[in-house]
């Protein structure tokens, strides 16, 4: 049995965090070894390879492979596509190409859930500053994760950010969700919107944050194989997401090597000391 709030949102205790922190770890390290791996010639199928090993050599479960039928371990999003892109061998990595690499793993019945938007080689300066928006905007909306604050600050801090920039696109109908015993739980978190509305944050409660930027239209369309969103005008897009708890002491980001510390040096990064 698991706590849940009147809305239906998992709580979570420091035990339980202690064990969605460790996932979140495998999930870490899987994506910096991604980010260091990267290199023109190779293909999204060779990175897929790569994360499966190291999340099955860290005795933690792929999350992704044969969720809803999709076919590999990780979401691999270059260029124009948004999300769920499907890893191939088709097209290797290019110089100037930027991928989206989205990860998830399951240890011991846990979730965790990270993405990371990476350039290859030299990068256009129009995606390298694409990327740093969307980067900075999930940042802000991970901030909104305050005890007392309301569900819809998160969308609200990421939509202002981005809108602060310049002329991007955030696709409306895709955002983030909660996270814990699945990978995908209540609520849906929006990336955009007016604050003070839906639930009150508690400590224990536990969401994926996850802003997707596009540098023109914020219109999207699915390709033929129902999972690869890609924008509708085929400009660039980038994705970020960290897996993130509240607690007492604000934002405990579960999926980040030092737990958020650079971010918010006042949430020890130990979860069984921050949960309530």
């Amino acid at each position: 049995m698991f706590k849940k709030n009147r809305h239906g949102i998992q709580i979570k205790g420091a035990e339980q965090l202690e064990k969605m922190r460790a996932a979140g770890l495998v999930v870490a390290r899987t994506l910096e070894l991604l980010r260091t791996s990267v290199r023109p010639g190779m293909t999204p199928l060779d990175l897929d390879a790569i994360a499966e090993e190291a999340i099955r050599g860290e005795g933690a479960i792929p999350s992704f492979k044969g969720y809803q039928g999709f076919p590999a371990t990780i979401c691999a999003s270059v260029n124009d596509e948004v999300v769920h892109g499907i890893p191939t061998d088709r097209r290797p990595f290019r110089e100037g190409d930027i991928i989206s690499i989205d990860c998830g793993a399951i240890l011991d019945g846990w979730h965790g859930d990270s993405a990371i938007t990476v350039g290859i080689g030299e990068v256009d300066p129009a995606l390298t500053e694409l990327m740093r928006v969307t980067e900075e905007a999930m940042w802000r909306g991970i901030a909104a994760l305050r005890v007392g604050g309301h569900l819809s600050d998160i969308g609200h801090q990421i939509e202002q950010y981005v809108r602060s920039q310049g002329r991007y696109g955030i696709p409306q109908e895709y955002g983030g969700h909660g996270i814990g015993t699945e990978m995908h739980m209540d609520p849906w978190v929006a990336n955009h919107g007016r604050p003070g509305r839906g639930p009150r944050f508690e400590a224990g409660m536990c969401f994926a944050i996850e802003p997707m930027v596009n540098l023109g239209t914020d219109r999207t369309k699915v390709l033929a194989d129902d999972w690869t969103v890609v924008t509708l005008d085929g400009r660039a897009s980038a994705h970020f997401e960290h897996s993130v708890a509240v607690t007492e002491n604000g934002p405990l980001v579960l999926t980040a090597l030092d737990g958020g510390a650079s971010r918010f040096p006042g949430v020890a990064v130990d979860a069984g000391e921050s949960a309530s």
